[in-house]
């Protein structure tokens, strides 16, 4: 089904329902969680940092008086804190939908607790082990969707995952990280999609890309390319997605009625760049069936995490 022009004044009622979004202290998760919870979900903030994550709170309480909000501490570094996070909202009656959102981008090298270069180990390990550990749950509700949140990066790389190099041991180089790390989010997608509707699950996985939004994912751009991205920022704005708007691709695929597995949504004008959301076009590296295959068996090894499906 082809849904287009879709913003959050389409997002339908979800009373009853129960929605987990990681890194929804700030930028697009902050504002698809706002959004859930005026429409009546119980909504769980995955956030890092506890005192930022009760500053959403607050501000989701105020936009909405009443909202079901709920702050769950989870740092997508630490795989051990990836199973506490999973426990909390394993106990839940319900998990409708998980939306694999947190990120860093562009960032200068630093390695996980588990000993992953950090844009591969947060972007994606990091949600697969929380998608594996939170699957039971999910596939325990009718219908329940896992949203991923890719990037039109995805794009712009070699198409290598750098197999040979997971954790950045001989070469670092912060964009090929970054652009891996999404392309790494779209493969996860499409192979989760694939192994959902193989053993019939009501369960579907889709992925979504904000297009060029106006957010803090990079607060981590150093030298020559922060002081570039300072200049070019203002310029591009008016060609840009606020936060709220870059939500909209999250929110579709969240809550909209006929979305599909393995579909993917962003923006739909400017090349993708901005506008309300509507369904769109990958790779053709992101729809490479033997990457998509080595990386889930990579990523099962890496976090010790295995969905069983």
């Amino acid at each position: 089904m082809s849904i287009t022009n879709f913003t959050s004044a389409d997002v339908p009622d979800l009373s009853g329902k129960t929605i987990f979004v990681t890194g929804a202290n700030t930028g697009i998760g902050f504002e698809a969680a706002k959004v859930f919870a005026g429409r009546g979900a119980r909504v769980l903030l995955g956030c890092r940092n506890p005192e930022k994550g009760t500053a959403a709170l607050a501000r989701i309480a105020d936009a909405h008086p009443g909202a079901d909000v709920e702050l769950v501490e989870l740092d997508l570094a630490d795989l051990d804190s990836v199973r506490r996070a999973a426990a909390v909202v394993a106990a839940e009656p319900r998990l409708d939908v998980l939306v694999n959102n947190a990120g860093v981008m562009w960032n200068p090298k630093t390695i996980t607790a588990d000993g992953f270069e950090s844009q591969f180990g947060i972007n994606h390990l990091g949600h697969f082990a929380l998608t594996g550990l939170l699957l039971p749950t999910l596939e325990a509700t009718p219908d329940s969707r896992v949203v991923t949140v890719s990037s039109m990066g995805h794009r712009l790389g070699d198409g290598d995952l750098y197999w040979d190099d997971i954790n950045a041991d001989d070469e670092y180089h912060p964009r090929k990280r970054y652009y891996a790390s999404k392309l790494a989010n779209l493969l996860f997608t499409y192979e989760l999609d694939r192994r959902l509707t193989a053993r019939d699950s009501s369960t579907i996985a889709v992925a979504v890309h904000p297009g060029g939004s106006d957010t803090e994912l990079g607060r981590y751009v150093t030298g020559a390319m922060a002081i570039a991205t300072r200049i070019l920022n203002p310029l591009m704005r008016p060609f840009m997605n606020t936060a709220e708007q870059g939500a909209w691709p999250t929110e579709l695929a969240a809550s909209a009625p006929g979305v599909e597995g393995g579909q993917y949504f962003g923006p739909g004008r400017y090349r993708e760049m901005s506008g309300p959301a509507q369904q769109v076009d990958s790779s053709a590296a992101s729809k490479d069936l033997h990457k998509a295959k080595r990386l889930w068996d990579l990523s099962i090894e890496m976090t010790g995490v295995d969905p069983a499906i």
